[in-house]
């Protein structure tokens, strides 16, 4: 039975990230959030592109006003007025100022801008009342950017910031990798979908619904392979099927040791590598990692909180390394304080689900009520994050610091 770290380690180094031709695709920038960049972004555009006004307030000549004060306040000839987008036709001389708005380009002459508030207008005169830094509140050309420089790296997902500069550089068009194809299917005699009537000993397959959900959220395509009955024949014929299709095969049920399990030996007739079939962990125990080639296989086990453990754990991480993120794909950790006594038996690593609040500043670990069974959906209800107690740990204390894996 592998430890958690030698099981993550296993699974990463065996994702491929997304990286041929065949995985980029050309969209439209308003379909381009939440997508993975795939090629880098240049542009022909200094960024500004031209000098320009921070502020709404007078374009001047730092050796005209560097001296200004309340009490010897320079009085300047306004000959011009420079609202934004428009180009200006006068060059600024000795003794005169601009009008100018922000964003406004700077006229030729001018090299410091002057607030409005720190002036006074008289008619077509203004009184400087203080001396400006050199250069003050003007933006030069190419100061953010330089054109032909790098604008955006490979590996990056799109959001807000990132399709405005794609717009502001007028890029249109973006070059980012496919989703990746996620197929999913449940396996058990017992299983019924939510729309059939329930009998005696039957149980709704839920974890196809909060797979589904997740891999959604991860931007990946998903593929709904539905209930597959304990038959291997038909499992064979499923699993197959869906490593056809997909990047990532994920199953639920059939990979323990029961007698109905057949997972393990059909994965060997189509031909897998079995990483493992067990991590030391609880929940989520009887957990089957295993390759088609760069296909991936995940058979989580049947019981629902086990199921979206082991999936937030390691399939989470998995999806997004192979959608072509560069960086930040590992599942996230953090440091914080226990609200409540946490226990674990020190035999497994554990992992307790429960909510963060942020109290006074402070990140605290507050533990789902309930009983605490892998069979147990219901208290998973408005959760965000699991409580990590290591091997070995049997006890967090109230207000004693806890990993907690964000989900």
């Amino acid at each position: 039975m592998l430890s958690v770290r030698d099981a993550e380690a296993i699974i990463f180094d065996a994702v491929q990230p997304l990286h041929q031709p065949q995985d980029i695709e050309l969209v439209d920038l308003c379909t381009a959030n939440q997508r993975i960049l795939a090629t880098p972004v240049t542009s022909g555009l200094d960024f500004p592109h031209w000098d320009n006004s921070a502020m709404d307030g007078y374009a001047v000549r730092y050796e005209d006003v560097h001296n200004a004060s309340v009490e010897n306040p320079v009085v300047l000839e306004i000959v011009a007025e420079i609202p934004a987008g428009y180009q200006p036709q006068v060059t600024i001389k000795l003794g005169q100022a601009a009008r100018i708005f922000t964003g406004a380009v700077m006229p030729n002459g001018a090299d410091t801008v002057i607030m409005q508030e720190k002036t006074r207008r008289e008619a077509n005169r203004v009184l400087i009342n203080t001396a400006p830094q050199p250069q003050e509140f003007v933006r030069h050309q190419g100061d953010f950017y330089q054109a032909g420089s790098q604008l955006l790296p490979v590996g990056i997902g799109l959001q807000a910031p990132e399709i405005a500069i794609l717009a502001a550089a007028q890029c249109d068009r973006i070059n980012v990798f496919r989703r990746p194809r996620v197929a999913i299917l449940s396996s058990g005699d017992e299983l019924v979908t939510p729309a059939q009537t329930l009998k005696p000993g039957q149980i709704v397959d839920s974890n196809q619904y909060a797979l589904a959900a997740l891999v959604k959220q991860l931007g990946a395509e998903v593929l709904m392979l539905g209930i597959v009955k304990d038959d291997q024949n038909n499992l064979q014929k499923a699993i197959a099927e869906a490593v056809s299709q997909a990047d990532i095969v994920i199953s639920s049920g059939g990979v323990s040791v029961g007698e109905y399990d057949y997972i393990q030996q059909i994965l060997l007739s189509l031909g897998a590598k079995i990483h493992f079939q067990a991590v030391q962990m609880h929940p989520g125990k009887p957990l089957t990692f295993a390759t088609f080639g760069n296909v991936l296989y995940f058979g989580l086990p049947g019981n629902p909180v086990s199921a979206l453990v082991t999936f937030w754990r390691f399939v989470q991480p998995a999806i997004h390394k192979l959608s072509g993120i560069a960086a930040g794909w590992e599942a996230k950790f953090l440091r914080v304080l226990a609200d409540d006594e946490l226990t674990s038996n020190g035999k497994m690593e554990t992992y307790i689900w429960g909510k963060l609040h942020l109290i006074d500043g402070v990140y605290k670990f507050h533990k789902a009520g309930g009983n605490y069974s892998s069979g147990n959906l219901i208290n998973l209800a408005q959760t965000n994050a699991l409580a990590v107690l290591p091997v070995g740990k049997t006890q967090v204390c109230v207000g004693e610091e806890v990993l907690v894996l964000l989900t």
